[in-house]
């Protein structure tokens, strides 16, 4: 099982994070040294409040499932209007999960909830070396004592799968369900990001809002006969009340968010489980001598991802968020002395106003480890010069340039002191 692990994990490496090495390459497990991710305490965000949780010192409603829920919501510091709807069987409340009742997930930059109507709240913190931290708790009733939150190991057979890298990190993905939520057709499988097309997405979710992408697959579900795949039209709310969630939709802006974000931290955690694992000398056909190049290749890697290099291509008529989560998304944004943010969108021609991730600023970027960090800084300094022309970067404009280096000099720590 190991060996089979070994070369998912290389697979992704080679074609899912655009890495190219020798076919020979084999990363230890998550579970094995260096890393030993059963072993270690995390610190992750959600960890540290755990226990005033289940102490009952942070407060919250247990009148109801959807007012203890976004009671929760509201002590993580995460918005409701994050809310996407998801009705494909994933999670371990399959089960539960439908066209009649969808799995909620809500998310800020390094927490991540999600509920099914009758069921448990599952959490995910991301902590800064070991990535995804999973959790699993009843809502309790009212008047109850609070709930006894336990780790949900099992988690880890897919959200550490070859599939996403490897390394404990978050999952997404795009079918087409059948009448009961069950998996029909499957697309982008080990890719997420804002580099997948609009047109593999949202397969087996709900999408609210306007916006002008004109092919996708979501708020559909389909049948298979012998004449091939039908799919059915599936309406947010058709078949199911929506007054069952906090808020009434699972808005197209959440969803490129959390894509966007999922991409990040998969790649980020991945590579932090692969330099940590190099630079123990636990990769033998990586040597001393083949460290360096190793290190900047998957520095390279991460600034694309960083400055967006290879996002798809916009509709033309652009997108539309949510008003209530464009007012949520921007109560954290750091801005400099002009009042630029790097949490600035766009949404006519691309996600961002200034193309440079706000998640620069997450627990999984600064987990990074400093080898690979330092690289990461230098080359993100060349990508915005504007005294050099860096052909990968050419879609930057130097005043959108000149702009990103302002934000990062104004609101980030830990920028070498020449940068």
């Amino acid at each position: 099982m190991q060996k089979l692990f070994r070369l998912l994990f290389f697979t992704y490496t080679c074609f899912g994070n655009g890495l190219l090495y020798g076919e020979d390459i084999e990363f230890p497990h998550f579970k094995e040294p260096p890393h030993e991710y059963p072993k270690r305490t995390p610190t992750d965000r959600f960890t540290k409040l755990k226990a005033d949780i289940e102490t009952g010192k942070v407060r919250l409603d247990h009148t109801n499932p959807k007012t203890y829920l976004t009671s929760l919501l509201r002590a993580l510091g995460i918005s409701p209007f994050t809310q996407t709807l998801v009705f494909s069987t994933t999670s371990l409340q399959l089960s539960r999960i439908s066209p009649e009742n969808p799995r909620a997930i809500y998310f800020n930059e390094d927490i991540y909830v999600g509920w099914v109507p009758g069921g448990k709240i599952e959490v995910i913190g991301i902590d800064p070396q070991w990535g995804a931290i999973t959790y699993i708790f009843e809502i309790p009733r009212p008047k109850s004592p609070p709930p006894l939150i336990q780790r949900a190991t099992r988690c880890m057979n897919c959200h550490a799968s070859g599939d996403i890298g490897g390394a404990p990190g978050l999952l997404i993905s795009s079918v087409v369900p059948g009448p009961g939520g069950g998996s029909l057709d499957a697309f982008r499988q080990g890719k997420s990001g804002h580099e997948v097309p609009f047109n593999e997405r949202f397969g087996g979710w709900h999408v609210t809002g306007r916006h002008g992408i004109k092919k996708h697959w979501g708020n559909l579900t389909g049948t298979l006969s012998p004449a091939g795949l039908k799919t059915i039209p599936n309406k947010p709310g058709q078949r199911f009340p929506l007054d069952r969630y906090p808020v009434p939709t699972s808005d197209i802006l959440a969803h490129l968010l959390f894509e966007h974000q999922v991409g990040f931290v998969n790649r980020v955690v991945s590579a932090t489980y692969r330099v940590r694992a190099v630079l123990a000398g636990a990769v033998p056909s990586i040597g001393n001598s083949d460290a360096p190049t190793f290190l900047d290749r998957e520095a390279n890697s991460l600034v694309r991802y960083l400055l967006f290099a290879d996002e798809a291509k916009f509709p033309a008529a652009g997108v539309d968020g949510d008003p209530l989560l464009l007012k949520d998304f921007g109560t954290n944004r750091r801005q400099n002395k002009m009042g630029f943010s790097l949490k600035d969108l766009d949404l006519s021609t691309r996600l961002f106003r200034f193309r440079c991730s706000y998640m620069i600023y997450s627990d999984s970027f600064a987990g990074l480890p400093l080898e690979l960090k330092t690289r990461v800084f230098h080359q993100l300094e060349k990508a915005l010069s504007i005294e050099t022309d860096s052909t990968d970067f050419a879609y930057l404009p130097i005043s959108e340039k000149r702009t990103i280096r302002s934000i990062l000099r104004e609101t980030l720590s830990g920028l070498p002191k020449d940068w």
